[in-house]
């Protein structure tokens, strides 16, 4: 997909760029796209959930730069950045699930709120562009479908979900007013539920639970009915409407996701299929969810008409290339075409 000319508004075409969160699944993705455009990078990552293996083939190039440090730390970087994008967070909890990360409240909120603040400052006083990764997880449970960005979400402030949900939301607030007090250009991306090679196999997300019980040819696990409903969008897409949204002037949050809604059990099923895995599906009930969304869909009205931006590879093509993925890491034989 090519950019519009109308898009690119950075005064300098090569820019000094600073990622947050770099070692992570959208982040190492995010660096690759930030070097291939001939951008400079600078990633930071403490390694909690952010994982090293992710950045290994960018040793040695000459545009890009490790920092191991803790972003609810104070952030110090000599040279004139040009760029800062926060996407230091773990990754949204599935309160469901026995291989979700509870065990991460507090640096949780730390990177959603300190994290926010550094980042924030850092930008204030290099006169840098900001850009925030958060989240459909603010919109919460919703009570509008689809979910449009000026929905103000329906969310638990003390749930199960909460340390992340709260967490973003305070950081688009902050965000919002470094804006409107200190005129720092930024932007806020709300990422819907994204899928693709890099991501933790131990993270608890549905995606890689799924596959990896697939690959071993056990049932897949559902909790609740499987009615709920999810938008996967691939990795590639994702990044694609993000790097078109850091070239914009927009600074009202702009949701990036796939419209195709798709419920929890047809997606088991198509993931069992692709698989080839005949063991079927084991659904879980419980009287509580952990506050589980039963429904996800973006409305991206606003990606259309301000980035010229929808996704465009298709779940069945990408999920095949994440099994592969997940197939390597486990270290199982690659699957025969």
């Amino acid at each position: 997909m090519i950019i519009p000319e109308t898009l690119l508004k950075t005064e300098r075409p090569v820019m000094l760029i600073l990622l947050t969160g770099a070692a992570g699944f959208l982040g190492s993705h995010l660096c690759d796209r930030l070097l291939k455009e001939g951008h400079q990078v600078i990633g930071l990552d403490n390694f909690v959930t952010g994982d090293p293996a992710n950045l290994k083939h960018l040793e040695g190039n000459p545009n890009f730069r490790l920092m191991e440090q803790d972003v609810s730390a104070f952030i110090q970087v000599d040279e004139p950045l040009d760029y800062i994008l926060h996407f230091a967070s773990p990754a949204s909890p599935n309160p469901a699930s026995p291989l979700g990360y509870p065990n991460l409240p507090i640096q949780t909120l730390k990177a959603g709120a300190l994290g926010t603040y550094n980042s924030l400052g850092l930008a204030k006083a290099h006169k840098a562009r900001f850009l925030l990764a958060s989240t459909s997880e603010v919109y919460g449970d919703p009570t509008v479908h689809p979910q449009s960005e000026d929905y103000w979400g329906n969310c638990d402030p003390i749930g199960p979900r909460s340390v992340y949900d709260e967490a973003k939301r305070f950081a688009e607030a902050l965000t919002m007013a470094y804006h409107n007090v200190h005129g720092v250009r930024t932007h806020i991306v709300r990422i819907f539920n994204t899928f693709g090679p890099r991501m933790r196999l131990d993270d608890g997300r549905v995606v890689p639970n799924f596959i990896q019980q697939a690959l071993r040819g056990e049932p897949l696990t559902i909790y609740g009915t499987g009615e709920q409903t999810r938008s996967f969008c691939y990795v590639s897409d994702l990044i694609e409407g993000i790097y078109r949204l850091m070239m914009t002037d927009e600074h009202l949050p702009v949701n990036i996701g796939n419209p195709i809604e798709t419920s929890i059990k047809d997606f088991a099923l198509t993931i069992n299929e692709l698989c080839q895995n005949p063991s079927g599906i084991s659904t879980i009930f419980t009287d509580t969810l952990g506050d589980d969304p039963q429904r996800r869909q973006p409305d991206i009205t606003r990606a259309r008409n301000i980035l010229g931006w929808e996704p465009q590879v298709e779940m069945r093509d990408g999920l095949n290339l994440t099994i592969d993925y997940m197939r390597q890491k486990l270290g199982l034989p690659t699957r025969q075409v």
